[in-house]
Formats: C-alpha cells, structure tokens, sequence
C-alpha cells in the first residue's frame, strides 16, 4: 500500500475514535456533576466546562503549530494523544467541579489531534489526492462523533459515567499507538525560521487568501454552535412532547453528521476536479439556504428531512477550509497555519453559543436561525467575490505539488 493511503485510513481510524471519545465525555458532564457534588448552577457549570478548552486551545493552538513546523506533524499527533488519554483516564477520578475544570483546561492547553491529523494529510497526500483524503478525515470525525454518545451513553448506563470517561482515554490510547506505528510523515522540511505567534500573524496577515480563510473559519465554526443552545427547545415545541425531547434532540442532532458520512467524500472527489473555492462557496450555499429553511417546518419530519438536506450540503465546508489552508499557505508554515486556522475554530466555538442564547433569550427561536442562515450566506458571499485570490494560490501550489 502506498504511503499516503496507510497514513490516511491509519489516520482515519484515529480520527473516527478521537472524535468518538470526544462525544462520549462532553454531553454527559452535564449528568455527571451532580455526582461529584454541583447541586446549584449546573448549567452555569457546564458552560464553563464546555467553554474551557475551546478558550485554552483557542491560546495554545498557534504554538503548537509552530512546534509541529520545528519538530513534524506526527510528534504533534502522538503527544496531543498521550496527553488526552491521560486527561480523560485523570476525568474518571474527579472528586469535585474545579478538578474538572483544571483537566478541562489542560486539554484545551494540550490536545490536538485531529488538527494535526489533517495537518498531516493535508502535506502528506499528492495535490489531486488531497480534497478526497481530508474529506474522507472529515468524514471520521463526523462518523465518531455520531457514534461516541451512543457508546458513551450505553457505558455510562451499564458501568456508570466514570467508566465512560475511562474508556474514552483507552480509544484515544490505542489511536495514539496506531500512528506510533503506522504512520509515517515522509514529506517534512523544518522550518528554519525562529518563530514566535507575534511573527506568525505578522505573516499571515500578509497572506490574504489565508486571511479570508481563516475568517471564513471563525464564521462556520460560530454557525455551527449559535443553533445548539436553542434547538433542544425548538425540538420541544416541534415535537409537543417534553418527556421525548432528549431523544428527539439525539436524533435530529446526529442527521447532519450521518449526511457528512455520506456525502464528504463525493464532495472531496469533485473538489480535486473543480478545485476547493468551487466546493467552498456551493457548500456555504447550501448551509445557508438549507438553515433558513429550517424555519418554514412547523413539524418535526419536515424539520428532521431539512436538516438531513443542510448537513449533505453543509459538510463540503470544512474540507474546502482545510484544503485551501494547504493550498494557500508555504509548506514550512503549514503547521502554523493549521494551529492558528485552529485557534479561529475555537474563537467561533466561543462566539456562537453566546450569540445564540443571546438571540434565543430575546426574541423567537426562529430569528437564531435566520441570523445563522444570513451569516452562512454572508460567508458565501465573501467566498465567491472575495475568493480570486483563493483560486489563483490554489492554482499555483497545485501545479508545484
């Protein structure tokens, strides 16, 4: 087997269970801290929990970058894997909240796996090749985090949530051993260059093309979390029924990453064809269209059939992004690039919930979505007339691949 191809489904098979343990902790922290002692303010509780890492990796992804530019991707891969099963197996022994918030925090600090996966896929995969591999990555994390809750969920049920906790770690343990020994990153060139994250926005602020990504980046990623806080309870009013609004959520919730499974690689192939900017701008299209869509259902099977619609359209995004990274920035910042492309992830994981429950806490639960569909359509807008640039670069370093 070829080398990027044993990289890739190695890879994927990381991905697939660092995206599952991921989900297998975070939708049970809420159940879980009444068990060590968070009888008031849960929900304040958990916000904080949850906002955390996205913070602390928000500060320590461009350094990270800049270290996997020094040292290579797959150092970066294996540390980022130690480090989160040794948080999770730590997560199984907590006694109060701030014991969790500090292991929060700290994985936040310390992971990053899978955007040092893509990372390496995206400089150790042939130029026609690329779209098709970081799609098929795309499709891991979607297909780990629809199964992740499941698994967490029956674990927890069965053996309780500190053994759910404990098992995430053992996932993420064995990923890490699979790249240890399987992975091989034969296309690396050290940076020479004496980097600081000062330096670093310094030069990509001087590459636009990078720059429009990575707004495009923050304004996806907020899309994503601004519906989360209010669509439990749209899923209520839809349904009628409070008492299954926990199962409905899980199924409505898990519609857009199944559609991902399906369709991410079919995009990734017509991506390598047409090029990334193309993918990008009908992908943004479509999550726009589809999330306003949204609003026309007032039943819960035309809602569940759009949101099934948007997830097929919606899940070209992120591989364009992280193909455009590639194509648009030197290889030998490559790892910068992604750690700060990570950093604009995270900042649109802090924005959106706050923007969402804002909106959702004053006006109807329709009006979250109609911002989220303008933003999505704003983004596609600035895709396509801002995105020249995109194209040009893309050209120039595919015919240099």
């Amino acid at each position: 087997m070829q080398g990027w191809k044993r990289n890739l489904w190695v890879l994927w098979i990381g991905v697939f269970f660092t995206s599952a343990s991921f989900s297998m902790v975070i939708p049970f922290l809420p159940i879980f801290l009444p068990q060590i002692g968070v009888n008031e303010n849960v929900e304040i509780w958990s916000g904080v929990l949850f906002s955390a890492a996205f913070f602390a990796g928000a500060i320590a992804s461009p350094f990270w970058g800049s270290v996997a530019d020094k040292y290579g991707r797959k150092p970066m891969i294996i540390r980022a894997g130690f480090c989160l099963f040794i948080i999770y197996t730590l997560t199984a022994f907590v006694t109060n909240p701030y014991q969790l918030l500090v292991l929060r925090i700290m994985q936040g600090l310390l992971t990053g796996f899978i955007p040092g996966a893509i990372a390496l896929i995206g400089t150790n995969t042939p130029g026609n090749k690329v779209g098709y591999a970081l799609s098929m990555i795309s499709t891991a994390s979607a297909s780990g985090g629809i199964l992740g809750p499941l698994l967490g969920g029956g674990i927890a049920h069965l053996v309780g949530n500190r053994w759910a906790f404990g098992s995430a770690g053992i996932f993420v343990l064995i990923s890490t051993i699979l790249v240890v020994l399987w992975v091989t990153e034969e296309n690396f060139t050290p940076s020479k260059k004496r980097s600081s994250v000062k330096n670093d926005m310094k030069e990509a602020w001087s590459n636009r093309p990078f720059m429009l990504v990575l707004l495009l980046t923050v304004v996806t990623a907020g899309s994503i979390m601004t519906i989360e806080p209010v669509l439990p309870l749209y899923i209520v009013k839809l349904g009628g029924s409070a008492d299954k609004a926990s199962l409905l959520a899980g199924i409505v919730f898990s519609l857009p990453g199944i559609a991902s499974a399906l369709f991410a690689p079919v995009w990734g192939k017509w991506a390598d064809k047409v090029g990334f900017h193309r993918v990008l701008v009908i992908g943004l299209l479509g999550g726009g269209l589809g999330t306003l869509a949204q609003i026309l259902f007032s039943e819960i099977i035309g809602f569940s059939i759009i949101r099934f619609v948007f997830g097929a359209f919606f899940c070209a995004v992120y591989p364009a992004l992280n193909g455009l990274v590639v194509k648009s920035t030197a290889e030998d910042f490559r790892g910068r690039a992604f750690g700060l492309n990570q950093t604009a992830n995270q900042i649109g994981g802090m924005i959106g919930p706050m923007i969402g429950g804002f909106i959702g806490g004053i006006f109807p639960v329709q009006i979250v979505f109609v911002v989220t569909g303008t933003m999505l359509l704003a983004a596609m807008g600035a895709a396509y007339w801002k995105g020249k640039g995109l194209i040009s670069v893309s050209t120039r370093k595919s015919k240099a691949l």
